[in-house]
């Protein structure tokens, strides 16, 4: 870094993004369910992980619920 810096005077701030931070989670997928949303990541162009948050915010800000019967 070039010596004409001078961050000694600097006072330090809290990340404003911090509360929008992305939490790493362990989750198991079908191998079709990955496989489609990597089939529209390379359409689109967002990788496939984006692809999954984005669908499951947009349920998220819905308030989508699945309908589940189980047959006896």
């Amino acid at each position: 870094m070039k010596s004409e810096y001078d961050f000694s005077k600097m006072k330090s701030r809290k990340n404003p993004y911090a509360s929008k931070l992305k939490k790493p989670v362990t989750i198991r997928l079908s191998e079709d369910v990955i496989d489609y949303f990597k089939s529209m990541s390379e359409e689109s162009g967002i990788p496939y992980q984006s692809l999954i948050n984005l669908y499951l915010r947009d349920c998220a800000n819905h308030h989508r619920k699945l309908d589940i019967k189980w047959q006896p």
